[in-house]
């Protein structure tokens, strides 16, 4: 979910999303900066492509157990203005959209108006707090459903105030459009400027409802690959040859939100009900030795 214009990773719609408010994006373009190159002949630790199982040195993760968000590891962002998707929510910090339950991170989002927005929900970043590289992230989480209603695990280049989106790239781990639970979609986008935002990805049909249980949700980074798994099995292979500009090799934060309404899924009807939960076991970051 992000600065979509569209989004969808299969049939992605136009979500020029999130990330284009999270990113401050003016009329004005912003020129793309140099980021510093590897140092010749210097690894980057982790860079080599390994077997999702070998990935087994802990960096670093949240297991939401002490009963109060960890605010070193996350961050609110807040706001309304539909994000660029024409979204409904307005992301708050409050304890009725954000809060951890049962050994869980609960974001939920209400029917309840804020401002010009009909829905109140909750928007987690790690960005200035943790930023990730080679490795895999694994995220245990139980998403919601429902006519317009739209989770997302997904990740912004860390050098998004420096190189707006879709320079900075965006990696959409998981979302789902809430009417049609049984679809995943996996996205990457890019591009050299706003004007130029392109996108490629995956959707995944499932055999039973994603919002059923909890489920694994993991993306392998290593130098010009990324692969994705669902519980441990693998689905989808996105390489340097897939994108050009390729900024996936770049440090990127994490996001989880959950949206309401606007392009991807369209709006909330009465088959919707609320409020509706995305809870989060853990988040977890690993290397390989």
């Amino acid at each position: 979910m992000n600065i979509q214009l569209f989004q969808g990773a299969g049939s992605l719609n136009l979500r020029v999303s999130v990330l284009l408010a999270l990113s401050l994006a003016s009329c004005t373009e912003v020129k793309p900066k140099n980021i510093p190159a590897p140092t010749p002949g210097v690894p980057v630790v982790n860079q080599e492509a390994r077997d999702y199982a070998q990935y087994t040195d802990l960096i670093w993760s949240d297991e939401f157990g002490d009963g109060t968000l960890d605010l070193t590891k996350w961050a609110y962002e807040q706001g309304g203005g539909g994000w660029g998707n024409n979204e409904l929510e307005n992301y708050t910090t409050s304890p009725d959209n954000v809060f951890l339950a049962g050994g869980n991170l609960v974001i939920q989002a209400i029917r309840q108006q804020s401002g010009g927005n009909a829905y109140t929900s909750g928007r987690l970043v790690t960005k200035g707090k943790q930023s990730f590289q080679y490795g895999r992230i694994d995220v245990r989480a139980k998403v919601p459903k429902g006519k317009g209603v739209w989770p997302a695990i997904w990740m912004l280049g860390s050098d998004i105030d420096q190189n707006n989106w879709p320079v900075c790239g965006e990696i959409d781990i998981m979302e789902l459009r809430g009417s049609k639970p049984r679809e995943m979609l996996s996205t990457m986008h890019y591009g050299t400027s706003s004007a130029d935002h392109r996108y490629k990805g995956t959707t995944q049909t499932l055999a039973t409802d994603l919002s059923d249980n909890f489920h694994i949700f993991s993306v392998v980074r290593s130098r010009d690959q990324m692969r994705f798994f669902l519980d441990g099995q693998q689905y989808y292979t996105f390489t340097s040859g897939d994108a050009s500009p390729y900024p996936f090799n770049n440090p990127f934060f994490v996001i989880l939100n959950v949206a309401v309404g606007g392009n991807f899924d369209g709006n909330p009807d009465a088959t919707t009900t609320f409020p509706q939960q995305m809870q989060v076991d853990y988040v977890r970051y690993y290397q390989y030795k």
